[in-house]
């Protein structure tokens, strides 16, 4: 079988590639620049800026869309056009180009945030409740956009990918890792907050099975390992692979509270972000938790491994990368110097 998969050299890109090597796919990568990879070729394409090449599906079976703006921009405004002309014009674009080749499967990946965050609930595809800014919004509509083509005879199907760990990981959980081992980051009180995550590797079966299955046709899942981590259950596990020990303190969630307060009000009175708020408190303390009991009981899909599995492993990767990148300006000291 011969796949497309945009957004291929990202975090999760990447990984799904991996994996159509190893079951004997053809993989043909959409990439903004020339890179090597687990792929048998590429096209170049921004999806911000460059029209899609005419023969980007050309003898294609399927199309596994990633591209596209990842998370929330700082600062974006409510109208935000890129997370538009990216998100959803890019989607259009894509699924036109596949339609026009005879392609008959495509699996888009989405976000939970295509809805409003559940707060204390835990939720699965039943809850609707509209997402609240405009990365939410242009995810939400691309997803429209892309079950709209079922009803034209493709198979689509929509991924919702709870928070992904894995090697190489990025974002808000790599920077708390990186924090943890460099001893910055703070023992937070254990509010029992309910956060939802799944590996890596088990996104990447979750989008094998949506592609292949026909009873993933014009179906929407969210994809969760099932476990509620709360974020003094990461922060001890981070720990744990680290070799150290439980912290034998933490701070009152009264003074987090305090100082997120704080945060908000010099945002309001300076109009330049702060480093600690009342957004970032609720990141760190509030619940987003989510069921896959649809993706598992339509589908077989069922996760085998947790965050406390992988951990180790993505502690070791970030440390070689980390020995690399200072290698690498030592490097380029050198080279200035001599």
């Amino acid at each position: 079988m011969r796949y497309l998969v945009s957004g291929a050299n990202g975090f999760i890109g990447r990984a799904l590639c991996g994996l159509l090597m190893e079951r004997g796919c053809r993989v043909r990568a959409l990439v903004r620049r020339e890179t090597p990879g687990p792929w048998h070729e590429q096209i170049c394409c921004d999806l911000a800026r460059d029209s899609i090449p005419s023969e980007i599906c050309r003898d294609i079976d399927g199309v596994f869309h990633l591209a596209g703006i990842a998370h929330v921009r700082a600062h974006a405004s409510d109208d935000d056009p890129l997370y538009q002309r990216v998100n959803v014009d890019g989607a259009r674009l894509l699924l036109d180009a596949a339609e026009s080749a005879g392609v008959r499967r495509f699996v888009f990946f989405s976000s939970v945030k295509a809805a409003a965050d559940p707060g204390e609930h835990c939720v699965d595809e039943g809850w609707d409740a509209p997402p609240t800014d405009a990365y939410g919004r242009s995810k939400l509509s691309a997803e429209r956009l892309v079950l709209r083509r079922a009803e034209r005879g493709m198979h689509v199907s929509v991924l919702r990918p709870t928070l992904v760990y894995g090697q190489g990981v990025k974002g808000n959980l790599r920077r708390m890792i990186d924090a943890v081992a460099a001893g910055r980051f703070p023992p937070l009180p254990d509010t029992h907050n309910r956060r939802s995550m799944v590996s890596l590797s088990d996104l990447a079966e979750a989008a094998w099975l949506a592609m292949t299955l026909d009873a993933a046709k014009g179906r929407v899942y969210i994809v969760s390992d099932g476990v509620d981590y709360s974020t003094h259950a990461i922060h001890l596990a981070i720990r744990t692979a680290l070799g150290r020990p439980a912290p034998s303190w933490s701070f009152p969630l009264w003074l987090l509270t305090a100082g997120a307060r704080l945060g908000d009000l010099l945002e309001h009175s300076t109009r330049r972000p702060m480093s600690f708020s009342s957004a970032a408190l609720a990141r760190l303390c509030g619940s987003a938790c989510y069921r896959s009991d649809r993706l598992r009981a339509e589908l077989g899909w069922s996760p085998r491994a947790t965050f406390n599995d992988v951990v180790g492993e993505m502690l070791e990767a970030a440390t070689e990368r980390t020995d690399e990148r200072r290698w690498l300006a030592e490097s380029r000291r050198q080279d200035t110097t001599d």
